[in-house]
């Protein structure tokens, strides 16, 4: 992924790695930003330039990697597909997952994943027809959210065994029968 970023992100991507190399000695919550410059090279001023606060950099990253993970979705390609793809990059970023879902504190990835996931999927429902979608359906679009996103942690810290495309399929056989249908009208399952 690093190949890939603008000039101007160098330095955040640095940040990261080194992030990824002190998840390797210690829990997210006792990692300093001393420690992540360290690691890096850096000053803790760039560090502040870049992000607010450790849980921003590991955001900032985790947005990195869905959007690799998304780049590649067109019309038509259904939430199966888009699991599998989520799911298969996460796998190779093994380390930083199974540390950042760890930590429950402030700005924690699992809210920001929510956030995320539950804006792709609104996007893909809504973008279609143009139409908001109803209360009801919101409510089991944001349950279904949480629902996946707390198998994805179980998954990624070992507590569930399965493959990308098991878990996958597992999540989207999952959906409640309302949000599955909004889902099949749109082509998403």
């Amino acid at each position: 992924m690093a190949e890939t970023y603008k000039s101007g992100e160098k330095v955040k991507y640095r940040l990261a790695e080194a992030m990824k190399e002190c998840m390797k000695k210690a829990p997210v919550e006792k990692i300093t930003v001393k420690e992540i410059t360290e690691e890096c090279g850096v000053t803790r001023q760039t560090f502040y330039r870049n992000f607010q606060d450790k849980y921003d950099l590991i955001n900032w990253y985790f947005d990195k990697i869905l959007i690799e993970s998304f780049e590649h979705m067109g019309e038509g390609q259904t939430v199966y597909e888009s699991l599998v793809n989520k799911f298969q990059y996460i796998q190779k970023e093994t380390l930083f997952f199974r540390a950042a879902f760890k930590n429950d504190d402030q700005n924690c990835l699992r809210d920001h994943d929510f956030e995320l996931i539950t804006q792709f999927y609104t996007d893909r429902i809504e973008g279609n027809t143009g139409k908001k979608m109803s209360d009801k359906i919101r409510f089991q679009l944001e349950m279904y959210c949480q629902g996946s996103i707390y198998m994805t942690v179980q998954w990624v810290l070992g507590n569930h065994k399965a493959t990308p495309e098991t878990l996958a399929r597992f999540l989207s056989e999952s959906m409640p029968a309302e949000l599955r249908d909004v889902f099949k009208e749109r082509g998403l399952l």
